[in-house]
């Protein structure tokens, strides 16, 4: 079991069981996620940029709960080394910070398309690291093992609670965002329903940990996972009851 799952068995036991029966668990299979929210999300269509500067397609899932806030960014970079190609194209010869790694994707990538890939993550937790906040814990987790940033802060405005998970599966960027006010638990019904889905919405547990650096750039085949009590994909246990996949540890 992760650490922080403790830490919000407490904070679960004081919200109640009856403020938890206004969670419903929403799925998106286009962008290929599910998660708690208390009510219905609101969806917008939004443009991401990146650290190099792409303008990325990018929709936010939102509730909004009282004074509890509570949201989900799935930018999709699949289609950055195409706009890599056509922009280090148009690059004067000899310019290298333009051009990037132009005929070889593996490492930076036309016009550091790739780079741009590889530092999504930690891209995406600076930009809760320079909110006017205190940090009170920022460390690499995982979520149904894809890895990601958890960042737990208190905002210096209100000294409201937030808690985010960043992380990145098949080129998507999901950025989970859960703010409650001063003296509310943190967040962690919200934090801990986050899963995978795939293209029919069966959910996706991996056999180990999904590394985006490695399995979206296509480097290696993706690992197995457990989906509707098949076991797919090589390498690692079969599934368990239910269709759930056996990892070592973890929720």
């Amino acid at each position: 079991m992760r650490v922080t799952a403790i830490v919000f068995a407490v904070a679960l036991s004081i919200a109640g069981s009856a403020s938890a029966q206004d969670w419903e668990q929403y799925t998106s299979i286009q962008d290929g996620f599910k998660i708690d929210f208390p009510g219905q999300p609101k969806v917008a269509e939004i443009k991401w940029k990146s650290e190099y500067g792409y303008e990325l397609p990018a929709r936010v899932y939102t509730v909004d709960k009282g004074k509890e806030h509570y949201s989900m960014t799935v930018v999709d970079y699949n289609g950055i080394e195409k706009m890599g190609a056509e922009r280090s194209a148009k690059c004067p010869p000899g310019a290298e910070p333009c051009r990037g790694q132009v005929g070889d994707r593996s490492v930076i990538g036309p016009a550091y398309s790739t780079q741009d890939i590889r530092g999504a993550l930690v891209y995406a937790s600076f930009q809760f690291i320079k909110r006017d906040a205190t940090i009170e814990q920022y460390l690499w987790n995982w979520e149904d093992l894809v890895e990601g940033h958890e960042v737990h802060m208190t905002n210096h405005a209100d000294q409201s609670r937030t808690m985010a998970f960043i992380a990145m599966r098949q080129n998507r960027l999901y950025i989970m965002e859960g703010t409650v006010p001063k003296g509310y638990p943190e967040p962690g019904l919200f934090y801990q329903s986050l899963g995978w889905v795939d293209k029919a919405g069966n959910g996706v547990r991996y056999q180990q940990i999904y590394v985006n650096e490695i399995y979206g750039l296509g480097l290696y085949p993706e690992p197995g996972y457990g989906q509707g009590g098949q076991f797919q994909g090589g390498g690692g246990r079969g599934a368990g009851a239910g269709g759930q996949a056996q990892p070592p540890a973890g929720r």
